[in-house]
């Protein structure tokens, strides 16, 4: 085992040090730490919620999500409402859990 953080960091609480080795490099990207801070607060929102949240066009955004789905912090849906096809978007459990050690991290490297 080796002492470098995983991908989500929370290294630091067993050997200390700079709260830089919590940040998730993954959401150092502004788009996809914006796509995870639009879920946080939501149990899952529609793919056309998110992007015009977000300000960014269909294909940024799925490639972000694609990402983000990837590393196991994104779940995505498909189905339908009605004759039209849908997207759903939510953060998994662990995808909450990264997210609020960046957080964390971010306001204990901004607050010294």
């Amino acid at each position: 085992m080796t002492d470098e953080p995983a991908e989500g960091g929370g290294a630091r609480a067993k050997r200390g040090g700079h709260p830089r080795h919590d940040l998730a490099p993954l959401l150092n990207a502004p788009v996809r730490l914006s796509v995870v801070a639009a879920l946080a607060p939501l149990d899952k929102a529609e793919f056309a919620f998110v992007r015009d949240l977000v300000e960014v066009s269909d294909s940024v955004l799925s490639k972000q999500v694609a990402a983000l789905e990837e590393a196991g912090w994104v779940e995505v849906r498909k189905g339908r409402v009605g004759r039209r096809p849908r997207t759903w978007v939510a953060l998994t459990s662990e995808g909450r859990a990264v997210y609020q050690r960046h957080l964390a991290a971010l306001r204990a490297i901004a607050l010294g």
